[in-house]
């Protein structure tokens, strides 16, 4: 079979200064859409004050009364509500707060380097005098209280800015799950900027494990499609007896709700090599709306961004249902509060509440009174999900939910 290859990305190589030398940045970070939206924001703030005119924000409002779902494009959208924000003696600490970390974001552009939400927070506290550069000094009376400020304000830069904040320098610090499958990821070595290939068959029983910033990734693979799995524990059976070696796949570990760099790496992969992606949760409200949407059309309060951070042609694959009574798995009660989340996103979610086939599915399980996990198949033997009903529910993907 023909190897599937990705066109190069647009995205160009990082630069990185040679070890134990301060970094340099290269041209084209001064030039990236980024660095772009941000000077426009900034000039913008700048001309009303040398003009005389108090300066404002324009905030795009985060909230489900300002998103909807597109049927056509595959995801949630925001909508042209915004809140404008003038500086006043009310509103001065959070607009100083802003500009500061538009400063620090054009710092962290500008070096090629980045930030976690957790040292962004820290270094608003910084106490150095030495120097101008955003990222040394203190904020003075800027300064974050705590993290949960400074991470509000990150979400209404990202969204005044119209780029994710990973472009912006920022980035998360947490688990962005593992790979396993025949697939080469092609990086870049930060002590070098060579590119280097990443070989995701040859970690023995580990796995790859996707960063926080992913864009300018390329792939290689021959798979034919990607599993997207919701626990762990499943990953390590599904890698532990290499069945991507027999499904011809790639396995990706979402860990529950997928993180944003999860979510863009799954995207990239599908997009680049034309793979389509089957997702496999629990069998329970909470593994459908809050896991399974979230990869597939996005979320509400990152409607602003989920045109990049979604896989609107993925499936979910399993636990459905119907595979309660067709593989007779054992189950748990249905919760008061998993029954409410149900209802809730049979009557209130653009997603579900437009999708007859997901209406009927959540209705069935109210019905039935029960949920079921990933695990339940081991009641039939350790290995009967990889060996029967994968197989079986992949032969006929067009009976997987939307």
């Amino acid at each position: 079979m023909a190897k599937k290859t990705v066109k190069k990305s647009a995205v160009k190589k990082p630069s990185r200064a040679a070890a134990g030398t301060k970094k340099v940045a290269k041209p084209e970070l001064s030039r990236s859409p980024a660095m772009k939206n941000l000077l426009v924001y900034a000039q913008d703030i700048h001309g009303d004050i040398k003009g005389g005119r108090r300066p404002s924000l324009r905030v795009p409002i985060r909230s489900l009364s300002n998103v909807s779902f597109s049927n056509r494009k595959g995801f949630f959208t925001i909508g042209k509500k915004v809140s404008k924000r003038t500086l006043s003696y009310q509103t001065i600490k959070p607009f100083a707060q802003t500009v500061r970390m538009m400063a620090f974001a054009k710092h962290l552009i500008d070096t090629d380097d980045f930030a976690s939400k957790r040292e962004v927070y820290y270094t608003s506290k910084g106490s150095s005098k030495r120097g101008a550069e955003a990222g040394k000094a203190g904020w003075g009376p800027a300064a974050f209280k705590e993290q949960p400020e400074s991470d509000a304000i990150m979400d209404d830069m990202e969204a005044m800015i119209s780029v994710n904040r990973e472009q912006l320098g920022f980035i998360p610090a947490e688990q962005n799950g593992s790979v396993a499958g025949e697939l080469i990821v092609i990086d870049i070595d930060p002590a070098t900027g060579r590119r280097i290939e990443i070989d995701c068959t040859a970690f023995g029983r580990g796995s790859y494990s996707i960063p926080s910033r992913v864009e300018g990734l390329e792939f290689r693979t021959r798979a034919k499609f990607v599993l997207a799995v919701e626990t762990a524990a499943l990953f390590e059976r599904l890698n532990g007896h290499a069945y991507w070696k027999d499904a011809k796949c790639i396995i990706v570990a979402m860990g529950g709700v997928p993180t944003r760099a999860n979510r863009r790496f799954v995207r990239l992969l599908s997009d680049s090599c034309k793979l389509p992606v089957y997702i496999f949760t629990d069998g329970d409200p909470y593994g459908y709306g809050n896991i399974y949407r979230t990869m597939k059309v996005g979320s509400g309060n990152a409607a602003h961004i989920n045109e990049f951070f979604c896989v609107p042609h993925a499936k979910l694959i399993g636990v459905t249902p119907q595979d309660i009574i067709d593989y007779n798995l054992p189950t748990h009660p249905l919760e008061e509060k998993d029954k409410k989340r149900a209802q809730d996103a049979i009557k209130n979610d653009p997603f579900f509440k437009n999708n007859k086939q997901w209406v009927t599915a959540l209705q069935e399980m109210v019905k039935m009174g029960v949920r079921v996990e990933q695990q339940a198949f081991a009641a039939r033997g350790l290995n009967y999900v990889m060996e029967t009903y994968l197989p079986e529910k992949l032969k006929h993907p067009g009976k997987m939910l939307p």
